[in-house]
């Protein structure tokens, strides 16, 4: 079988090794020039694999049987079209390494907080004595793991809307949707679009499956109805199956039956969101049968994922938080909603039509200012500059001083960009360890 992988990434490479490795004939195309993957050519030289950059010719299809395509290659690309129209199948890594596995299966998708809850289950079942391991979207992408994890160990698989537009018969045993409000519209082409990527997380799954949704997310609501699989939700209001916030307390609830799991008060993450995140952490660990006092000992010992709400130093009194992983409004809504401090809160970067209405309350009762940066800092300020001081700066790290300029002792500076960053920087990570190496530096 002769196999064209799309995209040079960590995705499409590990593709890449997997093939060679099950013996196929591999080729590798790329729209991005050859100067970006200085080590990518070097490692697909030594695999002899052909290759192609700057620009998606389409050679590569001639006599191809099958298209794997790494996430964020849009599907309005011309390769995509070319392939679809030569009637050759396009699939997404995700769905490639996952038909050579047998492991059970967790997979989480949702807007926003994917990677903490796909982390906190990872440490739950692996603090309850299991074997588990986090991959997909969260870093290491599903391909690595092929031959190289033993058939019991959880894949906690982190799966974005990327992934799951190419997936055809991908069906884990347990998938979470925690949460949806518009993104990457821009590639999806619609709202339509995106919420029927999210929902084909569940698509193929069978009834000995279980799904858990957020009770509470209208969006889920109003398009998630008919399921064939087991279904428990997650919710602040009583539900018939699953985990929701009685009084002081979270409990699970099955025919009536409930159980105290623990205080709201004793989660050790902050923030409503996250509270979310830890039910629905919770309800995936019991699938896999964790005991309570397991899952209750993990939830008040885990500390979070770096970029997303990530306490960085004090500084005079003055805490910083990295929250660098907030590429969406609807992120940043829960930083701003996650503290009582008053925040000085630095904004900004590639905006993906963002819609600041949502954040107009927020702001007007935790935000002392604002400081805008990017390509978006005319947006934010124009929006904000009525509601709250607002000022716009061009440097990262002049604003970082500004924004400590601003604060007070037990004030908060709150990274919270609510943009993308391709702007000024690779991508979340890069950016939110410059801000931590210029708030170190202070």
């Amino acid at each position: 079988m002769k196999i064209t992988v799309l995209g040079a990434g960590k995705s499409g490479i590990a593709a890449v090794k997997l093939a060679k490795k099950l013996g196929y004939e591999v080729c590798l195309s790329e729209a991005k020039a050859i100067s970006h993957f200085e080590k990518e050519v070097e490692l697909l030289k030594d695999m002899n694999v052909k290759f192609e950059f700057g620009g998606n010719t389409g050679h590569f299809l001639k006599s191809c049987d099958l298209v794997v395509s790494s996430p964020g290659v849009p599907p309005h690309s011309q390769i995509i079209k070319e392939a679809e129209s030569r009637g050759i199948q396009v699939i997404s890594e995700l769905e490639f390494a996952w038909s050579y596995l047998k492991n059970p299966v967790i997979s989480i998708t949702g807007t926003n907080g994917k990677t903490t809850t796909t982390t906190l289950i990872t440490y739950i079942l692996n603090n309850s004595g299991k074997k588990a391991v986090s991959c997909g979207n969260i870093g290491t992408p599903l391909s690595d793991l092929v031959g190289n994890v033993d058939d019991t160990t959880i894949l906690v698989i982190e799966t974005s809307s990327y992934q799951l537009d190419r997936i055809k018969n991908f069906k884990p045993d347990v998938a979470i949707i925690l949460n949806i409000t518009p993104d990457h519209l821009a590639y999806h082409g619609s709202m339509e679009n995106y919420i029927y990527a999210k929902w084909k997380i569940c698509s193929m799954q069978s009834q000995e499956n279980l799904v858990i949704l957020n009770h509470d997310d209208d969006t889920i609501r109003k398009n998630f109805l008919d399921f064939k699989q087991k279904v428990q939700y997650f919710s602040e209001s009583p539900v018939d199956w699953g985990i929701y916030i009685k009084g002081e307390y979270l409990v699970f609830v099955e025919k009536h039956k409930e159980e105290i799991l623990m205080a709201v008060s004793e989660l050790s993450l902050p923030g409503v969101h996250n509270v979310y995140n830890s039910m629905a952490a919770a309800l995936a660990a019991r699938a896999m049968e964790i005991r309570n006092e397991d899952i209750r000992d993990s939830l008040m010992k885990f500390q979070g994922v770096e970029h997303r709400l990530e306490f960085v130093r004090s500084l005079n009194g003055v805490d910083f938080i990295n929250d660098s992983k907030a590429t969406n409004v609807n992120a940043t809504w829960y930083a701003l909603s996650s503290y009582t401090s008053p925040i000085v809160w630095i904004a900004g970067g590639r905006g993906d039509s963002n819609d600041y209405h949502q954040l107009d309350e927020v702001v007007r009762k935790n935000v002392k200012c604002i400081i805008a940066i990017g390509e978006e800092s005319d947006n934010i300020f124009n929006h904000f500059c009525l509601k709250a001081r607002c000022v716009i700066e061009d440097d990262f790290e002049t604003a970082i001083l500004l924004a400590y300029e601003q604060t007070e002792r037990g004030d908060k500076v709150l990274f919270s960009p609510a943009c993308k960053s391709f702007d000024m920087f690779m991508n979340f990570e890069h950016r939110g360890e410059v801000f931590k190496s210029i708030v170190n530096s202070l």
